[in-house]
């Protein structure tokens, strides 16, 4: 569970560490400044939690009014869920809004490959470019393939694992 901590914007008020969207709602409730005014508004900053859950929250751009959707997806989303939803919207600049998001919205396709040239490799051995006779084989110059496809595709790291992707 990611742990955020919200900040006061009011220089007189202490902020406080939370999990849940409950714990939040709670102590924001009780939260006052010095002159015991209710403090009513909060940067909230991601403290700790999961490499990817950090790449996520960065990407969702936490809010006071986001931070219970991004619970949910934090909670809800698989890994790869999480990935598209970063590329999509951290690396590609997709809009979304926090309320109805899916990572099926968006139109990225990941691939868990290291370079280019591995992934021009993986095409030419799927097939992608037809039968090649084995004879032929060695003469494919996949350096060549993996240069036109980084007009398409493009590489990142994520949480710590290189992926390529192509996102529409």
């Amino acid at each position: 569970m990611p742990q955020l901590f919200a900040q006061p914007y009011d220089m007189n008020a202490n902020g406080f560490y939370f999990e849940s969207i409950e714990e939040y709602t709670a102590k924001a409730q009780a939260n006052r400044n010095i002159y015991g005014d209710p403090v009513e508004e909060y940067e909230i900053q991601f403290i700790d939690g999961d490499e990817i859950d950090c790449a996520l929250a960065e990407a969702w751009g936490l809010y006071q009014s986001s931070i219970s959707s991004y619970f949910r997806a934090a909670d809800d989303w698989d890994l790869n869920e999480k990935q598209i939803f970063i590329i999509a919207v951290g690396e590609v600049g997709y809009q979304f809004d926090p309320e109805t998001v899916s990572p099926a919205d968006f139109d990225v396709d990941i691939y868990h490959i290291e370079t280019m040239n591995d992934l021009a490799q993986q095409f030419v051995d799927e097939g992608l470019f037809g039968e090649i006779p084995s004879h032929l084989a060695s003469y494919i110059d996949i350096e060549a393939i993996a240069r036109d496809l980084a007009m398409d595709y493009t590489e990142t790291l994520i949480a710590g694992e290189h992926l390529i992707y192509r996102a529409a």
